[in-house]
């Protein structure tokens, strides 16, 4: 399909902008920019479809685990969730009817895949490359690809000899029936401990293999009844004191992880009663207790998944992998397991920022390579020294051990909408943060990051080399302040022959 681009080329009144991913934070940039008064603003979305995550997870059970009233755009509330942990459906509709109400479908190109972009010092703007062949060009670009877009598969010998349906929990294969099906779950992670609870009483057994137990702990969900919806809808002070009240719990939590340990003690507690509640036989409850401090990756909610493992068609396999093989799974002890389909719920390339595409700053540097082994860094998680005028959301640093990333692109969102304001009233200028002003944020994050319990085990938070890449070290309102206000002074500036028309 060949796609005529949209003008892209700035006016008096603003830079031109490409924000790449229609995800809530492509989308979140975009109404941000649209809300302070600027209209060149082109959305390029690989998909046939926005949403992101929530386009692309589809499997049984899938939801999110930050209620809905905190996971959503603290501009835009939304009365009538159906219950308060709500599925992907809604959350898509609910995204969908955001983009609709703001008029960004005119400002969505989809199925454009951006492969690389590179900035003309010369022209003072970026061109940008997509699989189409097309090359369009714009001053400012907001990479809102996200840190969970990109499915991981473990590295297992034998991997692709398996004879049976085998799909990664994100790309579920919807037209394979499980009835009567010996099923092996590969990984525990969030996905997993959604989906296992779905489809344990369609299968004939299920093997799940876990190389490390979760930190779980009870869902507090609810249906909404008609009357919640009625009351949140006429009377709005009650459903700000609802996203108050669980704002305030996920910042409590996030001090625990960071700040004051001593506050993880009745967390522990709970996780350690809802367990030993839920699991009554004392050799599976010790092969899902976790044996690695808590925080250490990520906590998981729910109520279902325990009193899955415990039935009769379940099997808790802790022993290692070796091989997959024709058949089945072979683990180190020699035994096979023989299966007729595998769900690998293995998680995603979260330490990739900005993967598969290349990115070619001043001097015709490459993003990769500047990272290098140590891996992706950012100041504030948004901006490169020598990539001017890119713009990342949800960038290195800025997920969150607990709490919401919506309130965290809020914040990156309303960041970039001022840096763009700068820019609109220099005609042609182009800026990236000086290095020593990204070597002062990044001392100190590795300060903060240091005695977190993310250093204590292996994780998607940490890369090979070690380094903790993805996670923000402390309470959200902490990165809403740090990216309050954007100061010009911490940037270098230039400007490029080309003049803003």
């Amino acid at each position: 399909m060949t796609h005529t681009p949209r003008p892209v080329g700035g006016t008096r009144s603003g830079p031109s902008v490409l924000v790449i991913g229609a995800g809530f934070g492509g989308i979140g940039a975009a109404i941000e920019l649209r809300r302070g008064g600027f209209r060149d603003v082109t959305i390029l979305e690989r998909a046939t479809d926005l949403g992101g995550v929530w386009r692309e997870n589809t499997y049984p059970g899938a939801a999110c685990d930050v209620p809905s009233p905190l996971y959503s755009y603290s501009y835009e509330p939304k009365p009538d969730w159906p219950q308060r942990y709500s599925g992907r459906a809604a959350i898509h509709e609910y995204l969908t009817g955001v983009a609709r109400g703001h008029g960004l479908f005119d400002a969505i190109e989809f199925g454009v895949e951006v492969t690389g972009a590179a900035f003309d010092e010369h022209g003072g703007r970026w061109q940008v490359r997509t699989a189409d062949g097309t090359t369009r060009f714009a001053d400012v670009l907001i990479p809102a690809v996200g840190q969970l877009s990109r499915p991981a598969l473990p590295t297992i010998a034998g991997i692709d000899t398996f004879t049976g349906h085998a799909f990664h929990s994100a790309h579920w294969e919807h037209d394979v029936d499980l009835t009567g099906k010996r099923v092996a779950c590969i990984g525990t992670g969030a996905s997993a401990i959604q989906f296992v609870p779905e489809i344990q009483p369609q299968v004939e057994h299920l093997t799940l293999f876990q190389r490390s137990a979760a930190w779980i702990l009870p869902k507090f969900d609810t249906e909404y009844s008609a009357a919640h919806k009625k009351l949140f809808k006429y009377v709005p002070p009650a459903r700000l004191a609802e996203r108050l009240a669980i704002w305030s719990l996920f910042e409590f939590l996030a001090l625990a992880l960071t700040d004051i340990p001593a506050l993880k003690n009745p967390v522990i507690a709970l996780a350690d009663r809802h367990r030993a509640k839920q699991v009554l036989d004392p050799e599976l409850r010790a092969k899902l207790t976790p044996d690695y401090a808590a925080g250490c990756k990520r906590g998981l909610f729910s109520n279902e998944y325990f009193p899955a493992l415990a039935q009769p068609n379940v099997t808790v396999e802790t022993t290692a992998i070796e091989a997959v093989t024709p058949t089945g799974i072979r683990t180190v002890d020699g035994v096979e397991h023989p299966v007729d389909v595998i769900v690998y719920g293995t998680g995603f390339k979260g330490t990739e920022f900005l993967a598969p595409m290349n990115i070619y700053g001043t001097g015709g540097r490459k993003l990769t390579d500047v990272w290098g082994d140590e891996g992706a860094r950012a100041y504030l998680g948004v901006t490169v020294p020598n990539f001017p005028n890119l713009f990342m959301m949800y960038g290195p640093n800025t997920n969150v051990g607990s709490g919401s990333i919506i309130y965290m692109l809020e914040s990156q969102a309303r960041y970039i909408r001022q840096a763009v304001q700068y820019l609109s009233g220099r005609t042609g200028h182009f800026l990236a943060p000086r290095a020593d002003a990204e070597q002062q944020w990044d001392d100190w994050l590795q300060r903060r990051l240091k005695d977190t319990p993310w250093n204590f085990c292996s994780s998607w938070y940490r890369n090979a080399s070690g380094r903790i890449t993805n996670n923000w070290p402390g309470a959200t309102v902490l990165y809403r302040w740090k990216t309050k206000t954007f100061d010009p002074a911490n940037y270098v500036e230039a400007k490029g022959e080309r003049a803003l028309r």
